[in-house]
């Protein structure tokens, strides 16, 4: 049964209490343990990805050989090290850090969302007839008999349970044509800014 007069004193004032111009302890772990996740989710991206970010070069080289190492508790040891690299780091590198992991992953949700618009265009390909003649009417240098093969063999593919090979080659033929469409209008709108 807890006692009702525990904590209970018979005077309030702060005259006791200390003053701290510092962050409390709390705060330094919660700060280290967010420097360690960043490091954590630096490990996990590509290698490319990490040989462009803004780093100091000794906490990219602990990164990239946390990259290589494949055994558990080494991998775990250098994981610890580079969140011991992360932390000194200055306020200003970790931030410009921080928004190079952001911009990675706007970019990656860029990338599924265009993967999503060709999805769904494919879908319109195999529902409807007139899909495919709005395309060829855009897109006159496609190959209007292989399109409407593949369509029918998509078609067939998926009413007979088969693996569908014909319906990945008309993404594969759409995440092409929106790839070039991508890398012409990029040129126009250098031109426009000039």
């Amino acid at each position: 049964m807890p006692n009702p007069n525990r904590g209970s004193v018979g005077f309030q004032t702060k005259e006791f209490e200390q003053e701290y111009d510092r962050p409390s302890k709390s705060q330094l772990k919660r700060d280290m343990t967010a420097l360690q996740k960043l490091g954590e989710q630096l490990v996990a991206e590509p290698v490319d990805r990490v040989k462009r970010a803004p780093l100091p070069d000794s906490v990219r080289d602990a990164i990239l050989e946390c990259q290589q190492i494949k055994d558990h508790e080494g991998r775990r040891r250098q994981l610890q090290f580079v969140g011991k690299k992360m932390r000194t780091l200055n306020e200003d590198e970790v931030a410009a850090i921080q928004k190079a992991f952001d911009s990675w992953k706007g970019l990656s949700k860029a990338d599924t969302a265009a993967m999503h618009a060709v999805e769904r265009q494919r879908e319109k390909l195999l529902a409807k007839d007139a899909a495919l003649t709005e395309l060829l009417q855009r897109h006159p240098e496609l190959d209007a008999q292989q399109l409407r093969t593949l369509i029918r063999n998509a078609r067939r593919e998926q009413a007979e349970s088969k693996p569908p090979k014909a319906y990945r080659e008309i993404f594969q033929i759409l995440k092409q044509l929106r790839s070039k469409n991508v890398e012409e209008k990029e040129p126009e709108e250098q031109e426009d800014d000039e």
